[in-house]
């Protein structure tokens, strides 16, 4: 027999293509289809990766960017640099994480918290709660030591606290516990509203705070009614 006319026999399970007729075409036109399809979804995975070089901390989304944040009636400006965070309670309206400074040991934290009408105390007592969670190293009165001012945003009142000291252990239901830390700073705001006050807290280590102070002002006196 010839062998040039001998007829190699097909691979099991397979079929042999003519290059001539239609179903090459279609297969092989399924094919870049496919490698085009692949080609996108590369590129969208590669467009993803335009997160920050430096990873934010455990369990926090990307870092905010100058973007807005609506709490309630109230649209606010979150500065560069603050990671917004899933909030760790119920009770927790928003979290951020700004982070630390170096030799600091933690990233300050933001929390927002409401209530609702006529919930959550007064002015004064929310302040006054907040200072005495702070205490001093020599036992003196932290009430003495702290800076409280009262301005206007947008035709509604706003109260801040400003207290640095130890921070007092939390046993608060609902929250994780932590040990007191001293060298610590306290920055709190009362934002009232129709609808009831918004209450701002942010704790850190002091050069932490000291670096994102002027940040969170800036984020509070953003505050607009939508």
């Amino acid at each position: 027999m010839d062998k040039s006319n001998r007829r190699r026999p097909a691979a099991l399970g397979m079929t042999r293509l003519d290059p001539g007729n239609g179903t090459v075409r279609t297969f092989w036109a399924g094919i870049g289809l496919c490698l085009l399809l692949s080609g996108c979804a590369g590129e969208s995975v590669s467009n993803a990766g335009n997160a920050p070089s430096a990873p934010p901390t455990a369990g926090s989304a990307a870092p905010a960017s100058d973007r807005q944040k609506v709490l309630g009636p109230f649209t606010l400006e979150v500065p560069s640099g603050w990671v917004e965070q899933t909030p760790r309670s119920r009770m927790r309206r928003a979290q951020f994480a700004l982070p630390r400074e170096s030799g600091d040991s933690e990233d300050g934290e933001l929390t927002v918290f409401y209530f609702g009408m006529g919930q959550g105390g007064s002015t004064d007592a929310n302040i006054n709660r907040w200072i005495g969670q702070v205490g001093q190293p020599d036992g003196s009165s932290s009430r003495d030591k702290a800076k409280i001012r009262e301005s206007d945003v947008s035709g509604f009142r706003l109260t801040e606290v400003d207290v640095s000291g130890t921070l007092k252990a939390s046993n608060m239901p609902g929250a994780p516990s932590r040990p007191a830390r001293s060298g610590y700073r306290l920055l709190g705001a009362v934002l009232e509203s129709p609808q009831g006050p918004w209450f701002f807290k942010l704790t850190g280590p002091e050069k932490t705070i000291s670096r994102w102070a002027d940040s969170f002002r800036q984020f509070l006196a953003s505050a607009k009614t939508r």
